[in-house]
């Protein structure tokens, strides 16, 4: 069985069920503590800034080996095409041509058709659209075939991959942000049909039917309260431009059922910009918290269990609009990393095991909408690839410790 997922993108953290003390149900209102956040000297030595691509803006990029060669390439929407760029010198290959701007906001990629490769999975926001393109044999050379996933969910800002049905393989989550029928303002579960190739297109199944309102963005996945199923986690931004009440985190409790609808827990309420949020057991006390971040606002955060006491992260980063909770150290706890395009900066956070996090700059005047950590060179540590949307570039940076 595969094992539950902690943080997004391709470099991610199981933990076991086991090891997880369930957390009380109760709703409550976090309240914030002092920052336990200590800033950091400039880094020496720095971390390496790479250039994939740039002229052109980036809302989304994951990478894998896309081409069958062992090395991690590059998929990103960039003008009006999805491309591939292969490693190592970072050479296009155009797999999808859009009209106008209908670009894919968010990604995701795993095996799709069950054939030992990877696929890439991309999401147009509004109007909502969910396709997939099968890696060919040759990745590089070969043409990569379309196939729609859905379109009937829409504002479709994140998706991530998860177990959701206990069968051993992945599963596919997306937010249904928009107040559009037939799911307004809900989140969807896909599981792979049995014959996806053939497929006119997955069927969506609502676990949070319309309790998910003021424009919700990314999903974090885990077994949060230790039952052994995977639970899911978001945030709402709110502001001028939802119609509904946001500025929440809440997560949904998996039913033993999961075609059906799932239990949401509150966990704060007064979060303007809310975005992302992953469960992680921050402080190692076998309860599971939460990672978030108010990438349309301001500030890194964490919520500990079971009772969702905020505490501050880093205070006073703007709009860090992507996150990553993966152990950037391997030091056997879970950090934190993200680039605000706000602050034009990107960073990461080491925990010391107790949930007290050190600030450790990567780069400076970088934006982004979009973080994945993965070992990008194959020298055994995570970097950190970055879409980057107003500086309109790919980049990644090269962990040099």
């Amino acid at each position: 069985m595969l094992r539950r997922f902690l943080a997004i993108g391709l470099s991610a953290v199981s933990l076991s069920a086991a090891s997880i003390a369930p957390v009380q149900s109760q709703t409550v209102q976090s309240q914030t503590v002092q920052s336990q956040t200590v800033q950091s000297p400039q880094e020496s030595p720095k971390w390496v800034r790479h250039v994939i691509h740039e002229g052109e803006q980036a809302m989304t990029a994951v990478a894998g080996d896309f081409t069958g060669d062992g090395l991690p390439d590059v998929i990103s929407d960039v003008g009006d095409k999805t491309q591939l760029f292969v490693a190592p010198n970072w050479d296009e290959v155009t797999l999808d041509q859009h009209s106008g701007s209908k670009r894919y906001i968010h990604s995701e990629c795993f095996d799709i058709d069950g054939d030992g490769d990877l696929d890439y999975i991309g999401a147009r926001y509004n109007p909502g659209q969910i396709i997939w393109l099968e890696q060919p044999a040759k990745g590089a050379t070969q043409r990569w075939q379309k196939r729609l996933i859905d379109d009937t969910v829409h504002g479709i800002h994140g998706l991530i991959k998860g177990d959701v049905d206990g069968d051993g393989h992945f599963d596919l989550l997306a937010t249904s942000a928009q107040p559009k029928p037939p799911y307004p303002e809900s989140l969807a579960w896909f599981r792979v049909p049995k014959n996806p190739r053939s497929s006119d297109r997955w069927t969506p199944h609502i676990f949070a039917n319309q309790d998910a309102p003021g424009l919700t963005h990314y999903i974090g996945v885990g077994d949060v309260n230790g039952d052994g199923r995977l639970d899911a986690a978001t945030g709402a931004k709110g502001g001028p431009q939802a119609t509904s009440q946001g500025a929440w985190f809440a997560w949904w409790e998996a039913s033993a059922l999961p075609k059906t609808a799932w239990k949401k827990h509150l966990i704060s309420d007064t979060e303007p910009g809310a975005t992302n949020i992953h469960p992680a057991d921050v402080n190692a006390d076998g309860t599971m918290d939460f990672v978030a971040s108010r990438g349309h606002g301001k500030g890194v955060v964490w919520f500990e269990g079971p009772t969702w006491q905020r505490h501050d992260i880093d205070a006073e980063i703007q709009e860090p609009h992507c996150l990553v909770v993966v152990d950037m150290d391997a030091d056997g706890d879970l950090d934190a990393a993200t680039c605000a395009f706000g602050s034009k900066q990107a960073a990461w956070y080491e925990n010391d095991g107790k949930g007290r996090f050190q600030k450790h700059v990567v780069g400076e005047n970088q934006e982004s909408y979009d973080i994945r950590a993965i070992d990008m060179d194959r020298d055994g540590d995570l970097d950190l690839l970055i879409a980057g949307r107003g500086s309109n570039n790919i980049v990644w940076y090269e962990n040099t410790k």
